[in-house]
Parts: C-alpha cells; structure tokens; sequence
C-alpha cells in the first residue's frame, strides 16, 4: 500500500540544509537547497524534483493528495506518493522509479513482463504507480497470496477499470494459479456457437500479430 510521505516530519521542525545528495535508480544525486537556479525549495515535492528536474516522467501528477496512487515509487523498500513526499526528506535515501526496473542485461523486470503478457493497462497513466506498489510488494515477499496482492493495491486508483487484469498478471507472477480473475477468460469463448460481428479479419489490439475474425475481440 502507499504511504503518504517516506518521512513522519516533526511539528514546527525547521529545515537548514544547504544541500542533500540521494541515490536515484543507483546513482547519486546531489541538490543545492535554496531558491537559485536549478536548487530545490525546501518545499519541493520528490514528484516534481523526479519529473521537472530530472525528466524522470514514469511517476505520474495526478490527485496530488496522496489518493491515487499515480506518483507511486519506492523509498528505502517501501512504496510512497511523491506528490507527498518532499525532496528534501530524501537526504541519504534510496529511491527507485519505474524507470530503474528495467535490467541492462536482462531485460525488462518480470512485473513489468507480466503487465504486457496480460494486456494489465488500457490507457496506462496509473501503470507505472500500480507497478512500484507491486514491487515493494513482491521484494518483500516473493509469493503473495490474492487477499495480499489486493490489500496492497488499495491505495491505488485506475480510472479505466484495469484491475482485473492488474490482478491477472500479479497472481500470475506469485504463482496463484488457482486464484480468482488468475485466467484469461472471454465471453465470447463460454458461447457454443458465437454469431460473427463481422466477415472481416481485425487484429486483437495490444496483441502482436494475433488475428481474429470477431471485431470486438
């Protein structure tokens, strides 16, 4: 699930640092703290330092209250809103976006594999948050059960209705084979005789080459 902030800031605490350095996707950053140019304002969000400064747009602006789950990344192993999260927070911290998943070698990371195998997005804006909360998850426990996958999950919002899908794959990953929404299951394969939309041949979308001879496949 998504926390609100990576720290529980002190009341009326004040903040005097000049600089702060983070490890972002493994590399160090070090910001100057001040109102100059290319300096963080002490209130400066993690969002806004990821995608202004560093054109790191996988975390997405969306509710900017913590609610939705769009800005999502992990901090020090757990899964938090940038849009609450203040930058300057990330002094000696280690951040990961989705854009630090992804393996040089090897290739994408098998969450992200598996949101592809299973078509998990439809306009993929909430994507890249749904994926880091999945993340913190699985480095934590590598084979969730549903009700863990879910409860995880709660922070997160799709406006598409992508859920189903998202719940496909993740339960795929961690081996929940019997699970609930766990197979890819078509209306149009439970009808006997299914009456044809149309004599055309279309393509699946967001499959590779796949063709089918029903329009609204």
């Amino acid at each position: 699930m998504v926390t609100k902030s990576a720290v529980s800031a002190k009341s009326g605490e004040l903040v005097t640092k000049d600089s702060i350095t983070a490890t972002i996707n493994g590399r160090k950053f070090k910001f100057s703290v001040g109102d100059g140019l290319g300096a963080i304002s002490p209130s400066e969000t993690l969002l806004e330092t990821l995608r202004t400064k560093l054109q790191m747009t996988g975390a997405k602006s969306s509710c900017q209250v913590g609610a939705c789950g769009c800005c999502a990344v992990i901090v020090d192993g757990d899964a938090v809103a940038a849009c609450m999260t203040l930058t300057i927070e990330m002094d000696g911290k280690n951040v990961v976006t989705v854009e630090g998943l992804e393996d040089a070698t090897k290739g994408l990371d098998p969450l992200q594999q598996a949101f592809i195998d299973e078509y998990a997005f439809q306009c993929g804006y909430c994507t890249p948050g749904i994926i880091m909360v999945a993340k913190a998850l699985f480095n934590k426990n590598e084979h969730p059960n549903p009700e863990q996958i879910r409860e995880a999950l709660a922070g997160n919002y799709c406006r598409c209705i992508s859920h189903y899908t998202v719940l496909r794959a993740l339960n795929k990953v961690a081996g929940n084979t019997d699970a609930e929404l766990s197979t890819y299951v078509r209306a149009n394969d439970l009808v006997e005789d299914p009456i044809p939309v149309a004599e055309e041949v279309y393509h699946q979308p967001y499959a590779y080459g796949t063709a089918s001879k029903h329009s609204l496949d």
